[in-house]
């Protein structure tokens, strides 16, 4: 079925959060995936995942991030799937060792030369319901959108390394490296209404990326993966099938 027997899927969750985040989005579409071994860290400074003051730069953060890849997975082929942030590494680690990627998924990627990204607004539900965090990172607001975010977005802030973070943050770029795009299956997915990164910028990845599939939804934010969780699984299910394929 896939390159390796129980392979492994990695998902990166994005900058802030923690793992719980990255499960609750993604477990349900990964979830009866015959033998499909998943793994959701926390990322450095993050979750409970340490950053100690030697780790300075996004560079740093990815050296780490390929050395947990490869000792998960014994460097067998593995598919990698990143939200925001996580996505930003998710295709630096699919370019830098492009034969352990079976597949590459990108769910609002933060990446260089963001632009044209839009104002925050509602689209549904309630302006008043929840918190500030809550109401600038939904753009559909309902009990069961707050009732996700209180469960799986909110407590991971308390466990934030902050100092970590704007450490990280003061060279969050990574260094370009001299190789071609990822060349497998991908699948990129955007929103058209996602504040933090925009949508423009995931869109020129299909330039870039040759077997890549692009959907920008309408109605979704920087939150897609709560908001859309059925049409996103309907994506990455698409996306199963053809790293099975290419394999």
């Amino acid at each position: 079925m896939f390159p390796a027997p129980d392979p492994a899927v990695l998902v990166l969750h994005g900058a802030g959060v923690d793992h719980r985040e990255a499960e609750a989005c993604f477990e349900p579409v990964f979830d009866g995936v015959a033998g499909l071994r998943r793994i959701y860290p926390d990322l450095p400074g993050m979750g409970r995942t340490i950053a100690p003051e030697t780790l300075r730069s996004a560079d740093d953060a990815l050296d780490t991030l390929l050395a947990f890849a490869g000792a998960v997975t014994d460097g067998a082929p593995h598919l990698l799937v990143g939200h925001s942030a996580g996505a930003y590494f998710a295709q630096a680690m699919a370019t830098r060792r492009p034969t352990e990627v079976a597949g590459l998924a990108l769910v609002c990627p933060l990446l260089p030369g963001l632009r044209d990204v839009p104002e925050h607004r509602l689209v549904a539900g309630s302006g008043g319901i929840g918190d500030d965090g809550f109401r600038s990172y939904f753009v559909i607001r309902s009990q069961e959108m707050l009732d996700r975010y209180e469960r799986y977005v909110a407590p991971s802030a308390a466990l934030v390394d902050e100092s970590a973070l704007e450490r990280i943050g003061e060279r969050w770029a990574l260094t370009p490296v001299q190789a071609p795009p990822y060349a497998g299956p991908t699948v990129v997915v955007a929103g058209r209404l996602d504040s933090t990164v925009g949508c423009a910028a995931a869109v020129d990845l299909i330039d870039h990326h040759p077997h890549a599939s692009l959907a920008v939804v309408d109605d979704a934010g920087h939150a897609l993966p709560h908001e859309q969780p059925e049409l996103l699984r309907a994506l990455l299910l698409e996306w199963l099938t053809r790293t099975d394929r290419s394999s």
